[in-house]
């Protein structure tokens, strides 16, 4: 009897509620629980209720609960939609509401604020980089082509978005293309519009990787082109301006060009200087890491960093 009654107590709980979850973590307040979301589809899975069910077993005093209960579903590493999805399921029936909860914003307003989420905005099957439609990849090719600067919306990710903007927008298919948020429409008027030399004027225009570098030159009064950051240099010359650098204890921002290669190839052309690490003083080259070391020999690099010269 005393065996089983500990077998019993020992057992994984399938938990098949939010409430039942509720009341099992109100019982459980001040003990260990391990929680296991499973797909009764995936070997892994099965394979990890076993583990549960034998940690169980030698771990008494802790908790096991699984639960296989499928809410939504998300493909891939997209943070913004994963907001997106844990906010709408928070605010949703399936739990208790909190003393402090906002109700949940209302679709028109929702979907006006996604239409004027950028100058240019278009609603598509899938992302820019991973079109899943041929309409969609096709759109996304014409404002590339045109070097036009737009956000996107992957309406797969959204089922109360693809249906509501129908409506909002009296317009039944997709891909749709929002300017300032007025609907332009889709992938045929583009094309006319196209034709007709008219898309460039509508829509903004990405800014030229000239104009983009001297943005980003001068985006801080010190600014460090580098392979790496403040945080980690990934190469030995970007580690040896780092630390003479930090010795000065001036402000400087910087900037990992491995991790954009326009900006790492443009920046050579536009600076007339073929490596890195590059520094800049208020949008001017001062230069690489060797005539950083001269500087700093001469006793002119705080000067110079201050643009006292």
């Amino acid at each position: 009897m005393a065996a089983g009654a500990a077998e019993a107590a020992a057992a994984v709980v399938e938990v098949d509620s939010a409430g039942q979850f509720e009341e099992l973590l109100r019982l459980r307040a001040k003990s260990l629980v391990v929680v296991h979301f499973w797909a009764p589809w995936a070997p892994q899975c099965t394979q990890m209720n076993g583990v549960m069910a034998e940690l169980a077993k030698e771990q008494p005093q802790v908790s096991f609960v699984k639960n296989s209960q499928k809410i939504d579903r998300l493909d891939g590493a997209h943070a913004p939609e994963l907001t997106k999805k844990v906010q709408r399921h928070a605010s949703s029936g399936s739990f208790p509401p909190s003393g402090n909860e906002h109700p949940k914003e209302d679709l028109s307003l929702r979907l006006k604020k996604l239409i004027h989420a950028a100058p240019c905005m278009l609603f598509m099957k899938g992302t820019p980089q991973e079109p899943r439609c041929g309409f969609s990849k096709q759109m996304v090719e014409i404002l590339n082509k045109h070097n036009i600067q737009f956000s996107s919306f992957d309406i797969f990710s959204d089922e109360e978005v693809r249906q509501g903007l129908k409506t909002y927008s009296s317009w039944p298919t997709y891909p749709q293309l929002y300017v300032s948020g007025e609907l332009i429409g889709g992938l045929d008027i583009v094309k006319e519009l196209e034709a007709s030399e008219e898309l460039d004027t509508i829509c903004p225009k990405a800014p030229k990787l000239e104009e983009r570098l001297k943005v980003l030159t001068n985006k801080a009064s010190v600014m460090l082109f580098m392979k790496g950051n403040k945080q980690e240099a990934k190469c030995g010359f970007s580690k040896q301006i780092l630390e003479i650098l930090n010795s000065t204890g001036v402000d400087y921002e910087t900037f990992d060009i491995l991790e954009d290669e326009e900006v790492r190839q443009g920046l050579k052309t536009y600076s007339n200087w073929p490596t890195y690490p590059q520094l800049y003083v208020k949008g001017e080259l001062v230069g690489g890491l060797d005539i950083v070391k001269e500087l700093k020999e001469n006793g002119e690099l705080l000067s110079v960093l201050k643009a006292e010269n």
